[in-house]
This record gives C-alpha cells, sequence and structure tokens, in this order.
C-alpha cells in the first residue's frame, strides 16, 4: 500500500486543483469527461531473460475508467484505473508464475478537432505499475517470487467519435515503459521489461 501512496497523491492533487485553472477556459458544464470500457495490457514480445531463460508476459483484458478534465477545448488532463490485470511469465515457453498489477497513468491530451464529430488526440504522461500477489507457478511452483514496482513514461493515440452533446465513444492504445527486477527466493534473477501497448475502447459521458 506504501507504494501507492506517491501515485494516490498526485491524482488527487492534479484532480482537485484543475478547475482553479480552467474555471473560464471552456464554455458551460462539460469540462468533465468519464470513459468507462475495456483496456487489453499486451507486453512486448520480448520481455528480457530471467535466470539465463526468455520470459514471455502474456495479455490481459480488464474493465477500464479514465476520468479527463479539460483545461481548455484542446486540452486535458486525465486519469486511468481498472480493475487488476492478471498475467502468466513463461520462462522459455513454459509456465513460471503469475502475478497481478495495477497500472494507473495521469497524462495530458491534446484534440485536435474538439467540436468535430471525429475528434483524434494524442497525450503523454506518467505510469505507475504496481505488482502484487506474485506467484511461483510450473518451474517455480512454491518458490517466492517478487516483481518490483515501475515509474514510467506513457504515450497515448485516439480518436473521440461523438454520439451527441453528452455522450461519445473513445478509442486509444496507449504505449507505456514498464521495468521491474524479479526476484525469486529474494535473489534478482533478471528485469522483465514488459514495455506494453494497451489498447482501450470505451463510452464517455461529458458534463
Amino acid at each position: 500500500m506504501k507504494s501507492l501512496l506517491p501515485w494516490l497523491a498526485l491524482s488527487a492533487a492534479a484532480l482537485t486543483t484543475l478547475p482553479a485553472f480552467a474555471a473560464d477556459t471552456v464554455n458551460g458544464n462539460d469540462q468533465w469527461v468519464l470513459r468507462f470500457g475495456a483496456a487489453t495490457v499486451h507486453p512486448d514480445s520480448d520481455t528480457g531473460h530471467l535466470a539465463g531463460m526468455k520470459a514471455k508476459v502474456d495479455s490481459s483484458t480488464r474493465p477500464s475508467i479514465d476520468l479527463e478534465y479539460l483545461l481548455t477545448p484542446n486540452w486535458g488532463i486525465d486519469v486511468l484505473g481498472a480493475l487488476p490485470f492478471r498475467h502468466e511469465v513463461r520462462l522459455n515457453g513454459t509456465k513460471a508464475a503469475t502475478t497481478k498489477q495495477l497500472p494507473p497513468t495521469v497524462g495530458i491530451n491534446y484534440h485536435f478537432m474538439p467540436n468535430e464529430q471525429v475528434s483524434p488526440f494524442v497525450g503523454a504522461g506518467i505510469n505507475f505499475t504496481h505488482f502484487y500477489d506474485s506467484r511461483g507457478e510450473g518451474l517455480l511452483k512454491g518458490a517466492h517470487v517478487t516483481i518490483d514496482d515501475s515509474w514510467g513514461v506513457a504515450a497515448r493515440a485516439g480518436v473521440d467519435f461523438k454520439l451527441n452533446d453528452s455522450w461519445l465513444i473513445t478509442a486509444d492504445l496507449r504505449w507505456i515503459r514498464i521495468r521491474s527486477d524479479v526476484k525469486v527466493g529474494g535473489t534478482k534473477v533478471g528485469q522483465a521489461r514488459i514495455d506494453p501497448i494497451v489498447y482501450g475502447f470505451s463510452v464517455g459521458y461529458r458534463f
């Protein structure tokens, strides 16, 4: 829990101070966009080597939530969250461990055509990934496995499809830099270079 505190503090500070900067920049009561959907975390195919063996982390899909505050019609700051993702780790193709992770991300987005029915956007931000409940399986069954938390940059691109003044559909993808030391029995066996692409699809409500 202690490892989550810096990100929680950053998120709370960002969202509570934004209205002071944006109160006069967006007309009407539509400065917030709340999106509900699903996200798929697809790790890099080259995850590195652990204990001298090629590591592979599988994909995971979970429900997601995204809250964006519009500083201006073009610029917005968002916070991404999701239910915990569960991944299987394979070494040389054989199951070796499972882990869960939460990858909250804070970012700033630029919307190219905010008043059009179709509006593409790009963004960049900071990600904090918290790994927990890691367990040795298969090759490492019974072993104590831990994966360190990770801070890294994130990039985003997507498009909003406006249904009406309140509702929209969003499709996006993110690249997140995730590098984590892996330990077995307290001994470091390598670094996992996960660096996933995150595919998202959501329905949003603007208010």
